[in-house]
Order: C-alpha cells, then sequence, then structure tokens
C-alpha cells in the first residue's frame, strides 16, 4: 500500500513511518517540523519508497493533493502537550480542529482509509475505571484552558464519526500515554522524557503535587503495532482504547526511573501551579478497558515498563552524548 502518516517526523509517527516501510509499504510523510524532528526520519530516508514533505495540514490543496495520491492515511499531526495547550490554546485547537477537518474531507472525498490518532485526555476527570470507548466525558470548566487540548481532540473525533455516517472507513485510536526512544524532554513533553532526562544528570526528579495520581503507560514500538493493525477492515468506524492496563502512581514511576538509570536523583515534589500557573486541574487516574482493542485489534502490549524504560534511558543517554560531543566540536 501506499500510505500517507501526518505528524511522521514526530515522536509516534517517525516509529510508524519505520514499521510501515519494514513491513514494505511505500510511506509519505508530511510534517511542518514544529514538533518533529528530521533526526527521527534517518532510518526511514534509507528507504527508496520513502517520501518526505514538509508542510501543514492546515494547507488544504496540499492535504487533498496527498491523500488522492495515497490509499490510506495516519493523521497524527497535532500540537504536543497540554503545557502549550495553556500557554496557547488557540494555537493548539485551530491546529487540531481545522487540520484534521482537512484530513477527514479529503479522505471522505477521495476515498481512502482513515486512522486518527486521539487521546486518552478525552476521558477528562471521570472517575469511573476502567475507561470504556464509550464512557462519560468528564471535564473542567471553559476557564481552564488545560481542558482545551481533550476538547479539541474530543471535537476531532465527532468531525471523524461525522464523516463514517457519511460513508467514510476510519477508525479512532486513543493513545494512553505513549513513550519510548525520541520522545524529547522538552517542557511540552510527557513525564517519562522530562523524569529521565533530570535523572541521568543526577538532577532532582520532578514530581507534581504528591505523586499519588497514576497512569498506564505504553511503550512506543508496541502502540505502533496496534496502530498498524487498524487499518483493518474490521476496525472501521470505530474507536478502540490503545495501551496497557498497568497502573502505577508518579512517585513510584520517579523512583523506577532513577533505580534504573542508577542515578544519584532525589525526588522533588512540586505543586501543580509552580509548573503550569493558577486555573490547573488533572485527572487521578487513568486506566483503560481493553477488550476492544483486544478482540479488534487482536493485540496486546508486550514490552514491560521496566524492559520500556531501559530501552528509553538508553536512547537519552545516547543522545545526550551526542549534544554533548557536538557542544566539544562547536568550541573547538
Amino acid at each position: 500500500m501506499k500510505i500517507l502518516v501526518t505528524g511522521g517526523a514526530g515522536f509516534i509517527g517517525s516509529h510508524l513511518a519505520d514499521t510501515l516501510l519494514e513491513e514494505g509499504h511505500k510511506v509519505t510523510v508530511l510534517d511542518d517540523l514544529s514538533n518533529g524532528h528530521l533526526s527521527y526520519t534517518e532510518s526511514a530516508r534509507k528507504y527508496s519508497q520513502y517520501q518526505f514533505v514538509k508542510g501543514s495540514v492546515l494547507n488544504k490543496a496540499l492535504v487533498s493533493s496527498l491523500v488522492q495520491s495515497h490509499d490510506a492515511v495516519f493523521h497524527l499531526a497535532a500540537v504536543l502537550g497540554v503545557k502549550k495547550c495553556m500557554e496557547d490554546p488557540l494555537t493548539t485547537i485551530e491546529a487540531s480542529i481545522f487540520g484534521t477537518h482537512n484530513v477527514a474531507t479529503a479522505c471522505w472525498i477521495w476515498d481512502k482509509k482513515l486512522v486518527f490518532a486521539s487521546t486518552s485526555e478525552v476521558y477528562g476527570k471521570n472517575t469511573a475505571l476502567p475507561f470504556h470507548e464509550e464512557s462519560n466525558r468528564v471535564l473542567g470548566a471553559t476557564t481552564y484552558q488545560r481542558w482545551a487540548y481533550a476538547t479539541a481532540k474530543a471535537v476531532d473525533e465527532h468531525v471523524c464519526l461525522g464523516y463514517a455516517q457519511k460513508g467514510l472507513r476510519v477508525t479512532i485510536l486513543r493513545y494512553f500515554n505513549m513513550y519510548g526512544p525520541r520522545a524529547t524532554a522538552t517542557p511540552y513533553a510527557g513525564v517519562i522524557p522530562q523524569m529521565i532526562e533530570r535523572a541521568i544528570r543526577d538532577k532532582p526528579v520532578i514530581v507534581h503535587q504528591d505523586g499519588t495520581q497514576t497512569r498506564c503507560f505504553t511503550f512506543v514500538k508496541d502502540g505502533v503495532q496496534a496502530t498498524v493493525r487498524a487499518l483493518s477492515q474490521t476496525a472501521d468506524g470505530l474507536v478502540i482504547n490503545v495501551g496497557t492496563s498497568d497502573e502505577i502512581q508518579i512517585k513510584d514511576l520517579a523512583d523506577k526511573i532513577v533505580g534504573l538509570s542508577k542515578s544519584g536523583s532525589a525526588t522533588a515534589y512540586v505543586p501543580y501551579k509552580e509548573i503550569y500557573g493558577s486555573g490547573y486541574e488533572d485527572s487521578p487516574r487513568r486506566v483503560p478497558f481493553l477488550q476492544r482493542q483486544i478482540e479488534v485489534l487482536g493485540w496486546q502490549a508486550q514490552t514491560s515498563l521496566d524492559e520500556g524504560l531501559r530501552q528509553t534511558i538508553a536512547w537519552h543517554r545516547q543522545e545526550a552524548a551526542v549534544t554533548k560531543e557536538g557542544s566539544v566540536h562547536a568550541e573547538k
């Protein structure tokens, strides 16, 4: 198949592109590099059937042209992180909703299968666990910009499902806390890369609040396998949770990362307001119900948290060594 991956130079998208190429597909990546990195496409560029297009999903004509010439589309392009959403909610909303509308519209017009990457954020503050795909969405007030990202992604889902009613072949995947190599520790990144970057430098590992909030973390290469399987016709028209149900408190995650990285880091407990400012809310627990993932995609995660963290820590150490070497050469 000839497959288009939006956001394919990003963390998850680049791993997806690699996997699709390894399976023999032709892959085109569309990425504006606002979050992605060309270095993440290094392995993909070795394939003759790989093409990179620098551009945005907000470019309606470009999106339509690319979709027309491909057999299927994985739409992963998005603004990164809740912190970015709080700082610039308009960009988050516009990029997410308008971009997804462009992609979904083009897929409907040209009759192409669409796999859309959504997020467990859409469940919001719901405390009825585990989260089923039909579970209620429970969000805070609109005065809390923290919920703009979850709302935008939910609107994206409505757009996709609206087109499904008109005949679009689409599958929506709700990712649960993906982590792994290529997730960099920017201020907008997830908790694992930020913790690892501090641990390998023996700096205090930051835990928000008292650290009793829990998450279920999914190794990126596992999540990508589920994503590829969503091309199947049996997944058409469905919303599917993607992840594991292995729950861990964030303070225990910090201890695990410090131990696996053989770090001397202490743990620093920091209130949300020092990181995000006032008006921040979070979900105390987030656990997926995975029956649909198992039955429809025929997939379960294979990588334990310890093994996934080891691989991720090794990648961060390698990146730190490359950065240090580059700095030394620059000084010379």
